[in-house]
């Protein structure tokens, strides 16, 4: 395991295929793309690892096509689940408060990703690591029409799950990445990990700005506080 060292393992694909194979792999890209708690899966870099290993025959021996076909049917089916999520569960999505995998900033942003998309965000969205989870359930709690949404989901779905397996797996039928690919999952992981750093960074930039921008408690022990008492 050449790159289990670098961070967690629910990072790693290449620790994750090889423990839990393909049956991994679709629970992963279907909790990704619409449970809660999938928003911190390494779904780009799974498929794409994926990719590389169906095409070097490493732990995964299926036909591209099977591997393919069954992703594309996790992804959509995961993104139905999350549109009949959010139908259900509607507004009390934007109440519900902020716990350890829960956090109301991860669903305003993927609702003014919707907002600003349209419907063709639900295709847009697969590429974009967090906002892919939530932005099915915002369709739900939007009552976005069930026909669009079905049409756009299977070619995100479509585009995303095969596309992305797809070119791991064309690369890694390149002599010079067949040759190198220790160091290309290495190279995976880390950029997995970019995403996440950034994220925690400007929600911690956000929070201390809020810190700073607050106004501080005044003191009724306060010698000016105590003359306005006194004089009261």
């Amino acid at each position: 395991m050449t790159t289990l060292a670098l961070g967690p393992s629910w990072l790693d694909p290449d620790y994750l295929i090889q423990t839990f194979g393909l049956i991994g792999i679709l629970a992963i890209v279907f909790a990704e793309s619409g449970l809660l708690i999938g928003f911190f899966l390494p779904g780009d870099s799974l498929l794409f690892t994926t990719g590389l290993l169906v095409a070097t025959d490493k732990y995964l021996h299926y036909p591209l096509w099977l591997v393919c076909v069954l992703v594309v049917l996790a992804a959509v089916i995961g993104d139905q689940v999350g549109y009949l999520f959010g139908r259900k569960v509607g507004p009390s999505l934007f109440r519900r408060p902020d716990s350890k995998l829960f956090k109301q900033e991860n669903v305003e942003k993927a609702h003014e990703f919707f907002e600003k998309y349209g419907p063709k965000s639900l295709v847009l969205a697969r590429f974009v690591p967090i906002v892919r989870t939530f932005t099915p359930i915002i369709a739900g709690v939007s009552r976005m029409n069930y026909r669009s949404f079905i049409t756009f989901n299977v070619i995100g779905g479509m585009l995303w799950g095969a596309g992305v397996t797809l070119l791991g797996y064309f690369l890694g039928r390149i002599d010079f990445v067949n040759k190198h690919i220790e160091a290309i999952l290495v190279a995976i992981v880390l950029l997995s990990v970019v995403p996440i750093v950034i994220e925690y960074l400007r929600a911690r930039g956000k929070s201390k700005k809020e810190r700073l921008a607050a106004p501080e408690p005044t003191d009724p022990q306060a010698p000016g506080q105590r003359g306005r008492h006194a004089r009261r």
